[in-house]
């Protein structure tokens, strides 16, 4: 906690004079709430990364990270994220194809570099809440990932909400089916799912947030695991 009595990832960003927070602020907030988030390390330049991603161990993902992109995937011809990424010279190559790209835009960016996860594993559903003018407070919840915005598949409660009201929004998901074991498949851990969505209607409920976009989250077979953050917070 910061002597403002901010969360430092929040007081990081006013000092800069930022809304947004970078990738790894976001995750670092996220921590704070006792959701977890793979290993990972903010690197200025490509030989940084590379250490980093040796330290983290393969296979990583390298991202680009910077407040100025809010969404990485799509970001200058899809070179904002890297997957899969298992020598050194692969990720120099990311990284550096990122630096060029933020150079040749005028902004001013580190890399991500973050242990790769099995994303076959588990099911990537959304978390997330905002702070709406009528209702105050709200946190979501719903399929994730590239589903996302195809589906629509979302559940939404006023916050705060305890894990039994959690739980309560994911069983009226449609994709509930999904997080009980499909075909075989193993069930997800819905109650460290209910806990992660509790978890976020609390730091939306208690910190001047005006958007938190947790997605996706990986809901594995023993618990959630944050592998992308937007936060946004209020103007002051």
């Amino acid at each position: 906690m910061s002597e403002s009595g901010e969360p430092a990832p929040i007081a990081s960003a006013r000092a800069d004079g930022r809304t947004t927070l970078t990738e790894a602020e976001g995750k670092e907030f996220l921590a704070s709430a006792g959701i977890d988030t793979p290993e990972f390390a903010v690197c200025a330049d490509a030989d940084a990364a590379v250490d980093a991603a040796g330290e983290v161990g393969y296979p990583v993902v390298v991202k680009v990270a910077s407040p100025a992109v809010t969404h990485k995937s799509d970001w200058a011809g899809g070179v904002g994220v890297a997957v899969g990424l298992d020598s050194g010279d692969a990720v120099r190559e990311a990284a550096t194809r990122i630096f060029e790209a933020a150079d040749e835009r005028g902004i001013e960016t580190d890399v991500l570099v973050e242990s790769a996860l099995d994303t076959d594993r588990g099911t990537e559903v959304i978390v997330g809440g905002l702070r709406d003018p009528s209702f105050g407070p709200v946190v979501l919840t719903g399929l994730g990932g590239v589903f996302t915005e195809v589906f629509e598949d979302t559940s939404h409660r006023i916050a705060p909400i305890d894990r039994a009201e959690a739980r309560s929004a994911i069983e009226e998901l449609r994709a509930v089916e999904l997080l009980r074991g499909y075909r075989g498949s193993e069930p997800a851990d819905v109650d460290a799912l209910a806990e992660a969505v509790a978890a976020v209607g609390d730091l939306v409920t208690d910190h001047p947030i005006a958007e938190l976009d947790v997605n996706p989250v990986l809901a594995g077979t023993d618990g959630v695991m944050t592998l992308d953050a937007l936060v946004v917070l209020e103007d002051q």
